[in-house]
């Protein structure tokens, strides 16, 4: 049996991936808002970590492409360990637990494993965006990118054409619906049952492909609070990380049913 049917037949023996309609991505950001404001503290911290994160990569890595790749490399890398406690809070609370941010973490002590590789997974998925888009510019352009040393001492937008920014941004918008499609659920899998990396990211893509427009209004939802959080200067990300972080968990409970316990996969 190959590893991918192998995988297959894991996911299917242990998940049931459930259709759900197309309003109900605001219903899981109406739940979201209602964890958030259980331990309005304990979320909030999430989002500030995120906040501050992001100030540092606008104010070190918003002159060169090669910064911004590297900058996103490093929060890829950070932010599913942050969505990993907010999901812990929603879970925990679903239980009729409260716990505090260090409780929070006590998560990770368990499935450090598997949620390191999902987190290298993006990393090097967002590499990948960067050695793609240094091509595609290179093909097109016959150069990939200005140097640092010029970009430092002036404005990246005005060494690059805007053709050159569209087709950087065309490539990473493909690469950003690949990640999408491999984090829809993975992260709260991985917290809730006794699954590998790469189970959960083949079961986030089944859940994408069998809830496709759905996912499509969830992924619309995102980039707009998203795109919220930067115009307001990343204020907005105080509130807006630790909401998608809670709605992510009960996005996971209304399209995935764990049918029998992890230790009775084992």
């Amino acid at each position: 049996m190959s590893i991918q049917n192998y995988t297959n037949s894991t996911i299917q023996h242990q998940f049931e991936i459930h259709k759900v309609g197309l309003a109900q991505p605001f219903l899981w950001l109406a739940r979201g808002w209602q964890d958030l404001w259980q331990r309005p503290w304990v979320s909030i911290a999430y989002g500030l970590m995120v906040t501050m994160m992001g100030v540092v990569i606008l104010l070190f890595a918003s002159t060169h492409i090669y910064l911004i790749a590297a900058a996103i490399s490093g929060f890829l890398l950070a932010g599913p360990f942050m969505s990993t406690g907010l999901c812990e809070l929603s879970r925990q609370h679903e239980h009729g637990q409260s716990v505090g941010f260090d409780d929070s973490l006590n998560v990770l002590a368990s499935k450090i494993t598997p949620i390191k590789h999902f987190s290298a997974t993006l990393l090097i998925i967002s590499i990948l965006w960067f050695i793609l888009s240094s091509l595609a510019l290179f093909a097109v352009f016959g150069d990939a990118s200005p140097s640092i040393n010029a970009s430092v001492w002036s404005s990246f937008l005005e060494i690059v054409s805007l053709q050159q920014v569209l087709l950087y941004l065309v490539v990473g918008g493909i690469l950003a619906c690949i990640v999408f499609a491999l984090s829809v659920v993975s992260i709260p899998a991985i917290i809730d049952s006794d699954v590998t990396a790469l189970d959960a990211m083949l079961l986030s893509v089944q859940v994408v492909a069998q809830n496709f427009f759905a996912m499509i209004i969830w992924a619309s939802l995102i980039f707009v609070l998203t795109a919220i959080g930067f115009i307001s200067y990343l204020l907005g990300m105080i509130v807006i990380f630790p909401l998608l972080g809670h709605a992510t968990w009960h996005a996971y409970r209304d399209l995935v049913e764990i049918k029998v316990e992890p230790t009775d996969v084992l």
